[in-house]
């Protein structure tokens, strides 16, 4: 065999295994969307794993499809979903204790004061 059938063998099987990885990931985290019993825990479920998920998800691809293009695509895929997951899982969570959705008991710390209106910033 060839080294570069060797290296196209070797690059295949790390594809199908970030692949795989990624699915079990984003299944992982679409089943504890379901499975969660509050908003802060939801919205932990669909960002980390969700994100981390597409990621592996997107190597596999990369690894697969080894073209320039491709993997400039891919690469910009990644970096918009790394760029907007955390940002809107922000804004639900404010949102959220705005609206004071989180059981209090389940918070460490309540930063927003009894009245419901942030503190303005100093």
């Amino acid at each position: 065999m060839s080294p570069d059938g060797v290296l196209g063998t070797v690059l295949d099987t790390a594809a199908v295994v970030c692949l795989v990885g990624g699915a079990l990931l984003c299944l992982a985290a679409g089943v504890a969307l379901v499975r969660f019993p509050d908003l802060l825990s939801r919205m932990h479920a669909a960002t980390k794993p969700q994100v981390l998920g597409l990621l592996l998800v997107l190597l596999g691809c990369g690894l697969r499809l080894r073209t320039g293009v491709d993997v400039t695509t891919l690469v910009l895929i990644g970096a918009f979903q790394l760029a907007t997951a955390p940002v809107a899982a922000h804004m639900v969570g404010r949102a959220a204790l705005r609206e004071r959705r989180p059981d209090p008991d389940l918070l460490v710390t309540d930063e927003l004061p009894a009245g419901g209106n942030p503190p303005s910033p100093s």
